[in-house]
């Protein structure tokens, strides 16, 4: 497959390091792959068993998914404007829920790459009053690419959790959503294996008084890269937004978070906030982080803030102080920065299993507060 891949001159992609992605869009799919029971562990336990998707190099494994609401198939998605977002096609999944309609648990999702590239679109459509949550786990090696369009009538309701957990290569996500009055949409997403990543979201708000709320926690070591990008387009009277971004770079990564938030002159009573935090755990680690505001409309409340910094000393002496060995101490304040970007989740089960994922790439540090504590302070 010949690629037309965009370069890091463009403002867009100057953080993106797209470079080993010809050599996996050209590489053979090892569908002997031996991790088969390591992929089984994937699934969350939860109390009620809900629909389940188990993709394979982007094909459905039939014997080991359970469809219920949802259907595999043609897709009614468009992928114009996004250089990777077109390489999906037109065949995927889709979840279509009527008027007051819900599925029976939550919906799971598995993605497992073998070392090779896929490429798969997949579309929600929740009518009035629907609400689904819905949990997406990334798995192997190789190349996985996403494209996601997703509409929410008046006042349904679309929680949408991501884990990157890959042991290598490549994930590329993109998302685009239109959420009407009254709805709500919340997209978590946890980075938290080997792969490198490119996260794109565009998010807009169609009718009054809807709800967006995106973010997660970037963690990255050696010379890993993640990018995301994500915009809030207000396009109606009263909506509100959250964008909170916590990166942890070590060695010689890099993460960089660009959120926008985008205010049209007819969205007045607008409320949106941003918060983007960067820790380096090492000085020849690289956080990038960029907030943006345009606003056309004269009455609303919008903030953004970024910080970077390091471990707080005093933070780490009081530990070492109290017999904690410096890399459990260190673990500790790390767990603690990023604990208020999943916290925000709303099922319980999938709070704690990206706790759980997060403290698999600190080493199995519990967190120091029930909850999710705050702390590890950057300057």
């Amino acid at each position: 497959m010949l690629l037309n891949l965009p370069s890091t001159r463009e403002e867009a992609w100057r953080w993106s390091d797209l470079s080993a992605l010809p050599a996996l869009a050209a590489a053979t799919p090892q569908t002997a792959h031996g991790d088969r029971e390591h992929w089984e562990h994937s699934w969350l336990d939860c109390a009620l068993d809900g629909p389940r998707l188990l993709f394979v190099d982007g094909k459905l494994d039939e014997s080991r998914s359970k469809l219920g609401p949802l259907s595999v198939g043609a897709v009614d998605v468009d992928p114009r404007g996004h250089p990777l977002a077109a390489l999906a096609g037109a065949s995927g999944w889709s979840l279509r829920l009527d008027r007051d309609h819900a599925p029976a648990g939550l919906v799971q999702i598995v993605h497992v790459s073998t070392g090779a590239a896929d490429h798969l679109p997949a579309e929600i459509v929740l009518d009035v009053d629907a609400q689904a949550s819905i949990v997406e786990t990334y798995m192997g090696d190789g190349w996985a690419n996403r494209l996601t369009q997703m509409s929410l009538a008046k006042g349904a309701r679309l929680m949408l959790a991501r884990r990157l957990l890959g042991t290598s290569g490549f994930v590329s996500l993109t998302d685009r959503a239109e959420i009407g009055e009254g709805a709500s949409f919340t997209l978590t997403t946890l980075a938290a294996g080997g792969t490198d990543s490119r996260l794109d979201g565009e998010a807009t708000i169609t009718g009054e008084a809807a709800f967006v709320e995106a973010g997660g926690a970037l963690l990255a070591r050696n010379r890993q890269r993640h990018d995301a990008n994500f915009v809030v387009r207000h396009e109606a009277v009263g909506g509100m937004s959250r964008q909170l971004w916590r990166s942890v770079a070590d060695d010689r990564s890099t993460c960089s978070v660009a959120a926008r938030v985008e205010v049209e002159r007819a969205a007045q009573k607008t409320d949106g906030e941003q918060s983007l935090k960067g820790l380096l755990l090492a000085r020849t680690a690289t956080v990038n982080a960029k907030p943006e505001l345009e606003i056309f409309a004269d009455d609303v409340k919008c903030a953004h803030g970024a910080t970077v910094g390091e471990l707080d000393k005093a933070a780490l002496f009081y530990l070492a102080s109290r017999g904690v060995p410096p890399e459990e101490a260190k673990a500790l304040l790390t767990r603690a920065f990023i604990a208020d970007a999943i916290d925000r989740i709303g099922e319980e089960v999938v709070r704690e299993a990206f706790h759980a994922d997060a403290g698999n790439w600190f080493g199995s540090v519990p967190l120091p507060l029930a909850g999710g504590a705050r702390g590890g302070a950057v300057e």
